[in-house]
């Protein structure tokens, strides 16, 4: 088995392997969108292993932007092999990590059905840090709300709005694990030029003119079926406790509805037991759940 960088001549193979195995992995950066924009690049060091008969077996992708470097944390793309040999998965991330310098982890999310990749990541030296549950809901019926006096809720402003829906984003996910790293307007910019994005569809909840709130509606799809991808839901730390996330979360609900969407998803942090019981109680019902292993850095 030969372990090499991927070259631009196994691009493509690379993106096939991508899409045979990402049914059984976390998806969340292999979605044909995403395939259609990787690179070779230095923010996505990838290396491969080939047998024998020339064929691509085995892949270590890692993410390394703006936004993961300023956390100092890779994120794998994919991470996986067609053999169950955990030697192959320790022989791939020790080409890797030459291109970690200044990071202090590696992550990946493995979902918790796929016990074999569970077992490669503990071989290669990864632990689980926390979970993440995948919550679904059908839009059967969608509950009422009503704002309290001095609170209104806009869709953001393409142009004017960034900024303020980063401030609010960021002082609510400060201390959420996996979402620390502040986000930047211009990532804002990026979220409203993707293909997944919903005209109207970032919404921000104010009071007095203060920006307190914001929920993000985004097109997505499940088992093969439509359906709109809440997240993020933040509301300012000295605001939160009084029911804002509530009207959020059901104000996305009603924008999808508009859409015409009969499902809604988001994900949740196990950690985070009070929006976790927020969500069920609006009848969300959790699907699927995964693990987000990661490798210390700082110990090797």
């Amino acid at each position: 088995m030969k372990i090499e960088a991927l070259s631009q001549d196994r691009r493509d193979e690379f993106l096939n392997f991508c899409r045979k195995y990402r049914a059984e992995v976390d998806e969340s950066f292999l979605y044909e969108e995403d395939l259609a924009e990787f690179e070779l690049s230095e923010e996505n060091p990838t290396y491969v292993a080939i047998n024998a008969e020339g064929t691509l077996v085995a892949a270590a992708s890692l993410i390394l932007n703006d936004y993961n470097r300023r956390g100092r944390k890779g994120r794998f793309r994919i991470f996986q092999a067609d053999t169950a040999d955990q030697a192959l998965y320790r022989e791939l991330l020790q080409a890797i990590l030459p291109h970690t310098a200044g990071l202090d982890r590696l992550d990946i999310f493995v979902p918790t059905v796929n016990t074999r990749e569970t077992n490669n990541m503990l071989a290669a030296g990864f632990v689980v840090e926390r979970y993440s549950y995948l919550l679904v809901r059908d839009e059967e019926s969608i509950p009422d709300f009503s704002l309290p006096s001095g609170y209104e809720i806009k869709p953001l402003r393409p142009g004017a709005d960034e900024s303020v829906w980063c401030e609010v984003r960021n002082a609510g996910f400060a201390k959420l694990k996996g979402s620390e790293t502040p986000a930047t307007p211009e990532m804002v910019t990026k979220m409203i030029s993707g293909n997944d994005y919903i005209a109207n569809g970032l919404l921000i909840l104010y009071h007095n003119s203060r920006a307190v709130g914001i929920v993000r509606g985004a097109d997505d799809d499940y088992e093969g079926s439509p359906i709109m991808n809440i997240g993020p839901l933040a509301v300012l730390p000295e605001y939160q406790g009084k029911g804002l996330g509530r009207i959020l979360l059901r104000a996305a609900l009603q924008f999808a509805k508009e859409q015409s969407y009969t499902q809604t998803v988001l994900c949740v942090n196990a950690e985070n037991e009070r929006a976790q019981a927020l969500y069920i109680a609006e009848g969300f019902k959790q699907v699927e759940a995964a693990a987000c292993f990661t490798y210390d850095l700082t110990a090797k």
